[in-house]
């Protein structure tokens, strides 16, 4: 098939280099680059630096809403657009432009975790999995008929980078497939009782919530591991927790102390005790509570700035 390929981050490029192995892929749309560094270098997309890479015209418009635009769209002649999280509203005339219309890959098991951070979600959530779901797009957002899906298992240690990688890797197979199998795929409606959606993951989420359950907390660290990392802030300086234990009991503390103990840094919460495992101070790189406590020392009964 023609293929026109709609996508931008890390995740997309998975699915983009398979399917360019079986399709022709005329062009690819992906955000605009952005200025990034103290240097504020113009930095491209991982979709738009594959595409230079294997010699495919990429676009970047602000817009798909714009008659102009959509009329270049249409001029591709494509069978079918592939999206992955590219970023950018489609209007009807660019989901109607292909004969086999916009195919979305998904990274959630459909109608749950519709929206923009279903990966986060689900582990915050503590779902026992995840999955991708291969849709046609309509005008709803990730409301369309599902084509195909596949599970990928949420354990007590998947972290969000983690089931990230295993889902693009996952879209990437489903892709393919469906398009292999299209003419014997039956579209199934989504039941929308079963929805829920997956809100934008905002700065302000990072703070460390401390007055929650450690259960809690736990989960929603291993979420946002690597990005945007759960920190909390002592003596100045802003300590990222990329990995922890909650534990049950109470040391009678206000939620955010610092719990004196032998083992490492221990935070009491609103319910239990959060033990750091992994952690990233300031300007400084990831490593264990262990190494840390080596070079830097909490003061017991500390209550921490969230």
């Amino acid at each position: 098939m023609k293929l026109v390929f709609m996508g931008t981050p890390d995740f997309s490029v998975a699915a983009l280099d398979a399917l360019s192995r079986e399709h022709e892929i005329v062009c690819v749309y992906t955000r605009a680059p952005k200025e990034a560094g103290r240097g504020k270098k113009e930095t491209k997309s991982p979709v738009h630096l594959w595409a230079e890479a294997h010699g495919v015209e990429v676009r970047t418009p602000k817009t798909l809403r714009h008659e102009d635009e959509q009329r270049k769209f249409r001029a591709l002649d494509a069978d079918v657009a592939v999206v992955a999280a590219y970023g950018l509203i489609l209007p009807k005339p660019v989901l109607e432009a292909f004969p086999k219309g916009c195919i979305n890959i998904h990274a959630s098991l459909l109608p749950r975790w519709r929206g923009a951070a279903p990966i986060q979600r689900a582990i915050e959530a503590g779902d026992d999995r995840s999955g991708i779901t291969i849709m046609k797009m309509d005008e709803g957002l990730d409301t369309g008929d599902m084509l195909l899906q596949g599970e990928v298992v949420i354990t007590p240690e998947t972290t969000g980078g983690l089931l990230h990688d295993a889902l693009a890797a996952k879209g990437a197979e489903l892709i393919v497939k469906a398009l292999r199998e299209w003419d014997r795929i039956t579209p199934q409606k989504q039941d929308d009782n079963l929805a829920c959606y997956a809100s934008k993951v905002e700065k302000e989420e990072s703070r460390a919530d401390f007055s929650v359950a450690a259960v809690v907390l736990e989960r929603k660290i291993r979420a946002f591991n690597p990005y945007p990392a759960v920190y909390f802030e002592y003596g100045g300086e802003r300590f990222k927790m990329l990995a922890a234990e909650a534990l049950d009991g109470d040391a009678g503390m206000a939620p955010g102390s610092l719990v004196p103990n032998d083992t490492g840094i221990l935070i009491q919460c609103g319910q239990g005790m959060l033990l750091v495992t992994q952690i990233q101070r300031q300007g400084k790189k990831a490593m264990s509570a262990a190494e840390l406590l080596r070079g830097f020392r909490f003061e017991p009964g500390s209550l921490l700035q969230a």
